[in-house]
């Protein structure tokens, strides 16, 4: 079970890759690319329509909404254009892995350099 909500995950953010490509492309119509911004827009800003701290429900909108609007936005926009955009989003996902990593690694170096710098000022 674990197994098959680790791949949903990893295909519902291929497809938001997918939807992103999509949105750029000239044969996707403008409904379909405005529909997409705003389904992009929500999936990755940090404000909620429903607050994360409320129980239950402040994470009911991001597993119901954000897949509902996904599905939505993927039934817009012509079948070739996001088989194209899906290849493109694998594409560019394989080629990002190793970029992760240092990206993580710089990440933790610029926090470790930082906790460093106020423990040595403070202390």
């Amino acid at each position: 079970m674990l197994d098959t909500l680790k791949s949903k995950m990893k295909a519902i953010k291929q497809d938001l890759t997918a939807l992103y490509l999509a949105y750029a492309h000239p044969e996707v119509p403008w409904y379909a690319k405005l529909f997409t911004a705003v389904i992009l827009g929500y999936a990755l800003s940090p404000i909620d329509l429903i607050p994360d701290f409320i129980p239950v429900l402040g994470y009911l909108d991001d597993l119901i909404l954000i897949p509902l609007g996904i599905t939505l936005a993927l039934k817009m926009i012509p079948k070739h254009v996001m088989e194209e955009c899906r290849k493109r989003a694998a594409e560019m996902d394989n080629n990002a892995v190793g970029k992760s990593w240092a990206a993580a690694a710089l990440i933790i170096l610029i926090w470790l350099l930082l906790i460093w710098v106020i423990v040595k000022r403070f202390l």
